[in-house]
C-alpha cells in the first residue's frame, strides 16, 4: 500500500493540491505515520476557484497552509464513521460539517470516491475547494 501522497501522485488528478501541500511546507507531515483523513479536492476544484486565488495561495505559504489544514482530520475515518458524527474538528481548528444524508457531502463538496485507503490515512476525493468559516 502507498502513503497519502504517493496515492495522490499516483492518481494523476491532485497536481494542484500536491503543489500546494510542497510550497506549504506540509509534505513531511503528509507521508509520515499519521493516520488521517485528507479531503482531497481534485485539480478542477482548484480551477474551479476565482482566477488569481491559486497564486495568491502560492505566494502566502501561511495562509496556504492553514487552507490546507482545513482539508485534514487526526485519524483515519472511513465514510461510514463520518456521516455518524455532525462535524468534525480539522488541524486547522475549525469544524468542517458533513452531511449526513445523501449525497456525501462535506461542508460545500460532494465526495465523488469515498474511502481510498492507504498505509497512513483515508483519502476522501472531494469536486470542490472547502474553506474554514
Amino acid at each position: 500500500m502507498a502513503t497519502i501522497l504517493e496515492t495522490a501522485r499516483a492518481a494523476g488528478c491532485f497536481a494542484t493540491l500536491l503543489t500546494a501541500v510542497e510550497v506549504a511546507g506540509l509534505t513531511a507531515a503528509l507521508e509520515g505515520p499519521g493516520p488521517f483523513t485528507v479531503f482531497a479536492p481534485v485539480d478542477e476544484a482548484f480551477a474551479a476557484l476565482p482566477a488569481g486565488t491559486v497564486q495568491t495561495l502560492v505566494d502566502n505559504p501561511p495562509q496556504l497552509a492553514r487552507i490546507l489544514k482545513y482539508h485534514v482530520l487526526s485519524g483515519a475515518h472511513s465514510r461510514a464513521e463520518l456521516v455518524a458524527q455532525a462535524d468534525w474538528l480539522s488541524l486547522e481548528g475549525a469544524p468542517i460539517p458533513i452531511r449526513r444524508d445523501e449525497p456525501f457531502e462535506v461542508k460545500n463538496a460532494t465526495v465523488v470516491s469515498a474511502d481510498v485507503i492507504c498505509d497512513n490515512g483515508i483519502v476522501q476525493v472531494i469536486d470542490r475547494v472547502i474553506l474554514p468559516g
